[in-house]
C-alpha cells in the first residue's frame, strides 16, 4: 500500500508533493510520486517547430525523470530519498491509474490546475472516475507544511 501522487512540475504540484508526503507519514505508508511522458509520434513536424527540437522517446523519458526528481527535492527540501519516483510511459490519467492499482494505493493526490474555472481538469475527471481509492486534489495556491 502507499499514497500516489501525480507530479507535472508545476507549483501546484509542488503543494501536492507536500501534502502527499505528510499522509504518507501519517499512514505510516510510502509515497510514490508519478509522472507520465508521451510516446505517441505524429507524422511530420507540429506546426511552426523545427524538426531539430522534437525529442525521442529516451530523451522525452530522461527529460521527464528528471522533472519528476527536480520537483520533489524542491518539494521536499532534498528529501526525496524517500519517495519512490516512478516515470511511466502513455498518457498522465492512465498512467496515476495504473501506478495507484499497481501499489494499491490508500490515497491519491492531485494538484488543480490553477485558473477561473472550479472544474476539474481532464486528468482530474479521469482518475476521479476510475479509481479504486479516496483522491484528493489541492487547490491551486493551497500549501501543506
Amino acid at each position: 500500500m502507499a499514497v500516489v501522487v501525480a507530479v507535472d512540475g508545476s507549483a501546484g504540484s509542488v503543494n501536492a508533493i507536500r501534502l502527499a508526503s505528510n499522509e504518507a507519514r501519517w499512514r505510516r505508508e510510502p509515497l510514490v510520486a508519478v509522472t507520465a511522458y508521451r510516446t505517441d509520434r505524429t507524422a511530420g513536424v507540429p506546426g511552426g517547430r523545427p524538426i531539430s527540437t522534437l525529442r525521442t522517446r529516451a530523451e522525452d523519458e530522461a527529460a521527464a525523470q528528471t522533472m519528476l526528481r527536480d520537483t520533489v527535492n524542491d518539494a521536499l527540501a532534498g528529501g526525496s530519498a524517500e519517495v519512490e519516483l516512478r516515470v511511466m510511459p502513455g498518457i498522465a490519467g492512465h498512467a496515476i491509474i495504473e501506478a495507484a492499482r499497481d501499489e494499491h494505493a490508500q490515497l491519491i493526490v492531485l494538484a488543480a490546475r490553477a485558473g477561473i474555472s472550479v472544474l476539474p481538469g481532464t486528468v482530474s475527471q479521469y482518475v476521479l472516475r476510475n479509481a479504486r481509492c479516496p483522491v484528493m486534489v489541492v487547490p491551486a495556491g493551497s500549501s501543506a507544511g
